[in-house]
């Protein structure tokens, strides 16, 4: 294959991606508006996020091992053309109801065609430096995408409509499709089956715990469905357990778990990201129904801190040279807690500036320096046969972590802001009370990394297997 075709390919994976990312990102802005067109309340809007992430996640290890099986470009194609079709439906969407059905089928596309879109990247680009390159480039659209995605879709629904933002990936993936025959080579395929108890025992039991926290908000805990819920979702993770423990292919090796210091870097992500992800839904409900912000004026006011969390990538490798992941890890938590903390203190009575900005920019100096280390982690120590379901578990870690923190964090949201009348200050200070739960997963995530992976950091290096150094002058 030559270097052009190559390029096309990265540009075709790299594409794909921006797709996925935009789609998560691209609705933060217009969640006001999607309330006020249709009506619902901000409890209901966290299911417009939920249903995708919890689809997304749940089934992103199943979608893997379909690539396997049914092989990766077909795979790919597959996921491209639902969710250009899931698009076209959530976009003409004319209730709350058929645009959650959409969301959720944009979810289980992104599902097929990510792990794919990865798999294709690495048999395109066998050596090592051209690999990493090309990792780059799509670690870095991966990145900037989320805070294109944020103004892209404060400019449409200012602009247009919201539903503008979910044709946007229309186009994209027709192209796509046409492009795919012309320029991908098929994969090999595996014998095997897919664990398809096992995915689904596991998005019902996410599904069924954010369903009952969300509905505690405004039925009360005692209310049959919450309760319910809460039951039907613990019983499904038992079972998706106990399938994984018997299943002779299963999507999640129990085996992954047996480190120490992987459970920890898994548990620690899942409560980092219940704290972090929940803010960029509440941010801009704040910016847009307390300081009367645009949509568009709410996604540039993200920026400080997407920028700054941008901006320590660069800064991770030489950081984590000298430190070590864990060490980095730790004040990355700490910084990100205390930037949360100051963030919490926000009230009716705050402006812009500098109440909102300069706790973004301390979160996301903090922020930038946390997810390199926990992935690096949560892949340590894993066989190669198992490289591929560890990769999918830190997805699957961090997708569940969003889901869940949004489920909790809007039922504290709900149970403070019903307290008081429908105003500024009452919505303002339950943003606040629901900020400062943040910073309680934030403190619970730098609790398990205390535990968990410190100690076990502590012992590679006294065995001589993790040895930080100083930075030459030529490599600084």
């Amino acid at each position: 294959m030559n270097g052009h075709s190559k390029r096309i390919i990265l540009v075709m994976i790299v594409a794909s991606q921006l797709m996925m990312v935009l789609d998560a990102s691209i609705l933060i802005t217009a969640l006001p508006e999607i309330g006020r067109t249709l009506q619902l309340s901000t409890a209901v809007l966290t299911w417009v996020q939920n249903t995708y992430i919890l689809a997304f996640g749940g089934f992103l290890l199943l979608g893997a091992r379909a690539g396997d099986i049914f092989g990766r470009r077909r795979t790919f194609s597959a996921g491209i053309a639902l969710f250009s079709l899931a698009s076209i439906l959530a976009g003409l969407a004319p209730s709350a109801s058929l645009l959650l059905a959409a969301r959720t089928l944009q979810g289980l596309a992104a599902a097929l065609a990510t792990p794919s879109a990865l798999a294709l990247l690495s048999v395109t680009f066998a050596e090592a430096q051209e690999r990493t390159k090309a990792i780059a480039v799509y670690s870095a659209v991966s990145g900037a995408g989320g805070s294109v995605g944020l103004i892209v879709g404060g400019l449409l629904t200012d602009v247009i409509s919201w539903r503008a933002g979910m044709f946007l990936n229309v186009p994209i993936g027709i192209a796509l499709l046409l492009m795919v025959p012309r320029y991908m080579r098929e994969t090999d395929r595996k014998k095997g089956h897919l664990d398809i108890v096992g995915a689904l025992t596991s998005v019902i039991g996410m599904t069924a715990l954010a369903f009952g926290f969300v509905q505690a908000a405004s039925a009360g805990w005692g209310a049959p469905e919450v309760w319910g819920s809460l039951t039907l979702g613990g019983v499904s993770l038992a079972a998706f357990v106990q399938t994984e423990a018997r299943a002779k292919e299963p999507i999640t090796p129990l085996r992954l778990f047996a480190s120490r210091a992987r459970s920890g870097a898994y548990l620690g992500r899942l409560l980092l990201v219940c704290g972090n992800y929940p803010i960029f839904f509440f941010v801009p409900q704040f910016l847009q129904n307390v300081l009367h912000f645009g949509s568009l004026e709410a996604g540039l006011a993200i920026m400080p801190f997407t920028a700054v969390q941008f901006g320590m990538m660069y800064a991770m490798p030489s950081l984590v040279v000298r430190f070590g992941n864990v060490k980095v890890l730790i004040f990355g938590l700490v910084t990100a807690i205390a930037g949360t903390s100051w963030l919490s203190l926000i009230s009716a009575d705050s402006s812009f500036f500098p109440h909102l900005f300069f706790p973004l920019i301390v979160m996301g100096c903090g922020s930038g320096m946390i997810f390199q280390p926990f992935t690096t982690l949560g892949l340590s120590g894993v066989e190669a046969k198992d490289a591929g379901a560890a990769s999918g578990l830190v997805n699957v870690a961090h997708q569940m972590g969003a889901s869940l923190g949004l489920a909790v964090l809007i039922a504290v949201f709900e149970a403070v802001n019903r307290q008081g009348a429908a105003s500024d200050i009452s919505f303002a200070h339950a943003i606040s009370v629901s900020i400062g739960g943040s910073v309680i997963f934030l403190t619970a995530s730098l609790i398990v990394v205390l535990i968990l992976l410190l100690p076990a950091d502590r012992a590679q290096r006294a065995a001589g297997q993790v040895k930080p150094r100083r930075l030459s002058p030529k490599e600084q």
